[in-house]
């Protein structure tokens, strides 16, 4: 494997591959080392480094009309996401959350995983546009792969709840093969393992995605550096994996053959915008929430020497989305930390940022317990502790007691004092063809036109958010488990009165569907018309499911790496 930049070629150099992929995001990292098993030569693409930086990261902007433009909307955003990616502005990217760099998302994911339903791939009658050209009987072997890639554990675990058209429902966290105390960064892994027959090319940003004259082949890619070295990729088979706003912007940017851009004959090329909405349902309060933590909070299991982590949470059956007209939903349960937190008490005293001193050196005082325990973490961290006593450990704990270990992650190592447990509630979003990506009229510094944003909001994601919202705490109750305090939205049936963000799950600009005219690639991801030109990603979901997308789009990646293997074998 060789990794090398842009910069390092002499101007208007022509590079050649088998296949190349735009995006060493974790969609293209897994193509790119399917296939190169398989013997192909490949180059990945990528418009960052190695690592996320400010001049790669300002290529991100978009320009956004649609939700997301409220005040609360913005503050909540900021509290959201704003710890997620390192250098991540509100201002650049006031819709979505993406990573320039080696990697891609996974700089700033959670690790959370979870394979759809089965009722998501169906048309459903009540959910405008449903509907997938696969099922998913076909899908399972591909989720099946999709989990060794992601080091999950392929176990099914019990039904331990089924109310109120409510059952159990889980979710894992993809631990890191390389860093035992971390999440799966797939630029890493893929740095790791160093497969052999690919190459990347880092700091070259896609400027153009060529065809030939009747626009029946793809030809080729124009790249540019930020510091203006250009060069151009030929190759058998391109794959476009850049996420869901960069591959459908690639597409509608491209028109040099077709005025309104490629794949887009009907116009669909953007549309169907989706992404998760979630809303917090209510909370219960520290003396309330063990019976809750137990039942709801995390579970440790043995798989293959390994220890793997999964939350448990609720979801709607189907007999009650079809009973109730809502598309699929899913709550969750997270702890809340404290006012007197001793971990943000003393960061406060160290940045000279304490608004009143004597209540945070109490707060720090009270809490020395947490604060030890936080210097424990930070030396089990350390790179120089051996991994076999990190192995140890670790699994040991996620067997023994997997909620502190969940804390550990999230709070990256800095154990925290709870205030109480939230309820939160997170749906499907219904395909749209008024929500989409276009292009603005504003460019980037290589001239090509921004994204510009129209993100909606149906009034059926409203009535599923308070559905789930009622059914639970209904469910709740007839287990006679602990009920949570209800947010005033939901007592009230006031969905108005919701501050709804995006979740970073973009998904459905370049639909999957039997015909052009109703989307842009076919049920192997290959563009309508176009012979050698696939998009991997969630942006060829048709629909979203209220799961973290990350499993299926790896599912789909792998099927879609197996096609193009046997297409070349085929020659």
């Amino acid at each position: 494997m060789r990794i090398r930049r842009l910069s390092e070629f002499d101007d208007n150099s022509i590079i050649m591959a088998d296949i190349v992929i735009v995006g060493a995001g974790p969609v293209g990292l897994t193509i790119a080392e399917e296939c190169s098993r398989a013997g192909r030569k490949v180059v990945v693409v990528e418009s960052g480094l190695e690592l996320e930086s400010p001049e790669h990261s300002a290529l991100n902007e978009v320009e956004n009309v649609g939700e997301l433009r409220t005040e609360a909307q913005i503050r909540k955003r900021i509290e959201f996401h704003g710890s997620q990616a390192k250098f991540w502005s509100p201002d650049v990217q006031p819709y979505g959350v993406r990573c320039r760099g080696l990697g891609g998302s996974t700089h700033a994911w959670a690790g959370k995983s979870a394979p759809f339903d089965a009722l998501d791939f169906q048309a459903r009658s009540w959910v405008p546009y449903s509907g997938w050209p696969v099922d998913h009987e076909h899908i399972v072997p591909y989720l099946l792969r999709a989990m060794k890639v992601l080091n999950l554990c392929p176990k099914a675990l019990p039904e331990r709840f089924d109310n109120e058209g409510l059952r159990s429902f889980y979710w894992q966290f993809a631990r890191s093969r390389v860093d035992r105390l971390d999440i799966m960064r797939f630029g890493r892994e893929f740095l790791a393992r160093r497969p052999t027959n690919t190459d990347v090319l880092l700091d070259a940003t896609v400027s153009r995605v060529g065809v030939n004259g009747d626009g029946s082949q793809f030809s080729r890619i124009d790249v540019v550096s930020v510091g203006g070295k250009r060069a151009r990729i030929e190759a058998t088979i391109c794959v476009l994996a850049a996420g869901g706003i960069e591959n459908a912007r690639l597409l509608l940017a491209s028109t040099d053959v077709f005025s309104q851009g490629i794949g887009n004959h009907y116009d669909v090329v953007g549309r169907f915008l989706m992404d998760h909405v979630a809303a917090r349902v209510g909370r219960i309060p520290t003396d309330r929430m063990a019976a809750l933590t137990k039942l709801f909070g995390f579970y440790g299991v043995h798989h293959e020497n390994r220890a793997h982590m999964f939350a448990h949470g609720l979801a709607l059956t189907a007999a009650a989305q079809e009973r109730e007209q809502i598309s699929n939903a899913a709550v969750f349960f997270s702890t809340e930390r404290a006012p007197d937190d001793p971990w943000v008490a003393l960061k406060r005293l160290l940045r000279s940022r304490s608004d009143n001193v004597g209540r945070d050196v109490l707060s720090v005082a009270a809490g020395s317990g947490f604060i030890a325990r936080g210097i424990g973490m930070k030396i089990l961290s350390d790179h120089r502790t051996p991994k076999v006593f990190k192995d140890l450990i670790v699994n040991t704990a996620i067997m023994i007691s997997p909620n502190l270990v969940a804390d550990e992650f999230q709070s990256r190592g800095l154990p925290h004092k709870l205030s109480g447990l939230r309820i939160e509630a997170i749906c499907e979003q219904a395909p749209n063809p008024a929500s989409r990506v276009s292009l603005s009229e504003r460019k980037d510094k290589f001239g090509v036109p921004l994204a510009k944003i129209d993100w909606r909001i149906s009034d059926l994601e409203y009535k599923t958010l308070l559905r789930i919202a009622e059914l639970s705490h209904e469910a709740l109750a007839r287990a006679e488990l602990p009920t949570p305090k209800l947010e005033p939205w939901v007592t009230e049936r006031r969905t108005q009165d919701l501050v709804i963000i995006d979740m970073a799950h973009t998904l459905g600009t370049t639909r999957m569907s039997t015909s052009p005219k109703t989307g842009v690639v076919d049920l192997h991801c290959r563009v309508h018309g176009i012979n050698n030109l696939y998009i991997a990603g969630g942006s060829v979901f048709p629909t979203s499911g209220h799961a973290n997308p990350t499993l299926t789009i790896l599912a789909l990646a792998i099927r879609l790496a197996d096609h193009l293997n046997s297409e070349l074998e085929r020659g």
